[in-house]
């Protein structure tokens, strides 16, 4: 299983009148976890499109335990638990606030999807030789 943490700071644009976190933030939020633990193996979005492959999302799903406010400091947790083998990929996301109390739990999935046919793909096996250490 690879996992990744990264933290950021809730902005007050992304609240709402409650002072809550506004729920369709939450798919941005799951996004920077998703980038980040790719850059976290010392690949990126950018890598992955320079070889002719992009990567929609075609699933996402979430629930919401607990808000988050504007200034807190949230962490997301993210991870791959399995190895892909075939045209998609699952991230798994965690959302903690500042005190370790969970937030929001997500699952998102994407396709590999090759630039030029608009077809899925296998994963890039660059992509692949940096995650296989992992499981």
């Amino acid at each position: 299983m690879y996992e990744h943490t990264t933290t950021l700071r809730v902005r007050y644009a992304e609240t709402d009148q409650m002072d809550i976190v506004y729920y369709g933030n939450y798919a941005q939020y799951f996004e920077v976890g998703r980038a980040e633990s790719i850059r976290g193996l010392g690949f990126s979005y950018k890598d992955m499109e320079a070889m002719g492959v992009k990567m929609p999302v075609v699933e996402m799903h979430a629930q919401f335990l607990r808000p988050a406010h504007y200034d807190d400091l949230i962490t997301i947790k993210t991870q791959l638990r399995e190895l892909p083998q075939k045209h998609q990929i699952e991230f798994h996301h965690e959302v903690y606030n500042e005190r370790k109390k969970l937030l929001t739990v997500g699952r998102v999935v994407l396709f590999f999807i090759d630039i030029a046919t608009k077809k899925r793909v296998a994963m890039p096996e660059q992509f692949k030789s940096k995650l296989a250490p992992f499981f």
